[in-house]
Parts: C-alpha cells; structure tokens; sequence
C-alpha cells in the first residue's frame, strides 16, 4: 500500500474510526501492527469482485488506488485507473454505499505550461493529455463525478500537488537516490505546490464529511497544498543534503540546460524506448515537470470544504527528515 494509503487507514483510526478495510494488490505491509479496528484486505481492484467484497459494510469509499509513473504497459492505465473505477462505483451502487471521495491528481488538468495560482474551477482537462496515467485518471474521475446523482451517491475529487513525507518511495525517494549524478534542470527557479502527507489525508477526511445532498461540493475538484508555492528545486536539494550530508549541494554543480537540451534528449529517449521496447526514466514529460511552475490557489477547497493544512511547512519538514534518517538512511547506506 501506498504511503498516502497507510496515512489515511492510521488518520481515520485516529479520528475515531470503528472499522477501516485498507484495500491493495500488495499484502499486509509488515510493519503495519495489529490494530483490530482495521482490515487488511489483498485484492485487485480491476476484479469486480474482489472490490464488492472490499466495500461491504462501509458508509464511504475513499478511492485512492491507481497506477502511477510512467513505465507500465498503456493498457494497464485505463485497466486499473478507469475501470477500476467503474468498478469502485458499481460495487457503491450495489452495496447502497452513498459515499465516495476520490483521489485526484492535478496532472488531469496538465496542458504542458506554466501554472501560475491557478484556482481549481480555473483548471480544464487538455485535449491532448500529456501522459496516459493524467488521461486515464481524468476519465476515471469523470467517470466517479458523473455518477453522483445528488441523493443515493455522493461524490468528490480531492488531489493533492507533490504529496511528500514518512514513507515517501515515489517523489524524494527517487531523487535520493540519484543525487550524485542529478543537476538542476534550466534556472532552477521554478515554482510549485507541495502538500504534506498528513495535509493531504486531512483533505480526504474533509471530503467525506462536505458528501451531504445540495453540498457546493458535489461533482467537484479540490486540490490541497501546504500553502505558500515551494522553489521545486531549492526543496529537493535540502532533501539531499540534509538526509544525505555527504552529497554535493545541487547548486554547486553546473545546470543543465532544460529546453534547448534536456528536452529533446528527453524526446531521444522515448524514441529510444519505442524502439527497444523498454521505458526509459527520463521523457518529455519528467523534464517539463522539472521546469514549469506548478502552483495552485486553493482557495476553493478552503471555501467548500474547509481545509486548512493542519501540519506546517517546518514540522512537516523535520518529520519527513526524521523518517529517511531513521528508516531509509540505514539500508541505503547498507546497500551501497
């Protein structure tokens, strides 16, 4: 599971929850505990199924499955992130479930530029989706928001931007571990939205909570952050050299050149993989994420469902610090 997952299951039981079934294709994490008030559950969400026999006996499903990154076979997108969500709805509908809070992803919204402070209502799928993850998602989310027929189902969609923290294995994990031969991609002045994993899974719970008949929020997309827009690259070189003080600061290396060079290397790649068959970690759509503002206004989410983020930047900061030391830094070290 997930680690935004594995916050929810522990934030929901913290909030008083009775009974939490927590539902992946991965089995029981082995550090998970044996709390009684949750449900450990392996299944595949693209089995029908297996996700009627997840969803029995709940009030509300927080569907935050998905398949992510991209280097899975194009099928499996569409597989996992939107008929499994179809599956997600059905099992609601059979089942008399009334509640379903989606989890999002501003990438749905993506059109290759800048984003400046945009506010969610000011945020439109593209034509073109840039990659099959944002374009299986934002039908997924159609899909779940369509189905909300104001009375029997219910339904929201609440994203975060950059989800960071405890447990993280997907956006400073990876940057970690290639921090000796990273550079700074263009300026390094770039902007984006951050959102701490317990502010995010706060955002979900709220979620729940604004599912009532004639809410503002029905059929709604929420994105949640920290707050104030981070330099994307400022952040992730003070993950590296506070984590791993042995490693050069970013800013002491050369930048590369980001549109006149790591572009259209990055486009020589996805040739490359076309050709051989194999998904190569750099492409198109990883560069421009490294060089486009990213950043939000969430002043909507505020408004409708009342978030506010309930960790702030600093302690968010030195819990997410704590956890690598603690926990990763010992079998990164071990394994070199």
């Amino acid at each position: 599971m997930g680690f935004v997952g594995r916050r929810l299951v522990e934030m929901l039981v913290e909030r008083g929850a009775e009974r939490v079934v927590a539902f992946d294709i991965a089995p029981k994490p082995a550090d998970a505990g044996d709390d009684p008030r949750i449900v450990w559950m392996q299944g595949d969400l693209t089995k029908p199924e297996d996700v009627l026999r997840a969803c029995e006996g709940s009030e509300c499903v927080w569907h935050i499955a998905a398949l992510v990154g991209p280097y899975h076979p194009l099928d499996m997108y569409m597989r996992v992130n939107y008929d499994g969500t179809v599956n997600v709805i059905d099992a609601c509908k059979s089942l008399g479930i009334r509640k379903i809070v989606m989890s999002s992803s501003p990438s749905t919204r993506f059109h290759g530029g800048d984003i400046n402070g945009a506010k969610e209502s000011e945020l439109t799928y593209p034509k073109r989706f840039l990659q099959a993850y944002a374009e299986s998602k934002a039908k997924g989310e159609e899909a779940c928001m369509a189905a909300c027929d104001g009375e029997t189902l219910l339904t929201v969609a609440v994203a975060p931007h950059q989800v960071y923290g405890p447990r993280d294995f997907l956006f400073l994990h990876n940057f970690l571990l290639n921090a000796d031969r990273l550079r700074v991609f263009g300026p390094g002045t770039n902007l984006v939205s951050v959102c701490y994993v317990d502010n995010y899974c706060h955002g979900l719970i709220l979620g729940e909570r604004a599912l009532y008949p004639n809410s503002p929020c029905l059929r709604k997309f929420y994105i949640c952050t920290d707050g104030e827009p981070v330099n994307l690259w400022r952040f992730i070189d003070r993950a590296i050299t506070a984590i791993l003080p042995s490693k050069t600061s970013l800013f002491a290396k050369f930048k590369l050149p980001g549109w006149s060079f790591m572009y259209p290397l990055g486009r020589l790649c996805e040739c490359v993989g076309y050709v051989t068959g194999k998904k190569l970690k750099l492409n198109t759509f990883s560069v421009r994420m490294l060089l486009i503002n990213r950043y939000f206004d969430p002043s909507e989410s505020k408004r409708d469902l009342g978030y506010e983020p309930i960790v702030a930047p600093e302690e968010a900061w030195a819990k997410t610090e704590d956890w690598f030391k603690r926990e990763w830094v010992p079998k990164y070290a071990a394994e070199r």
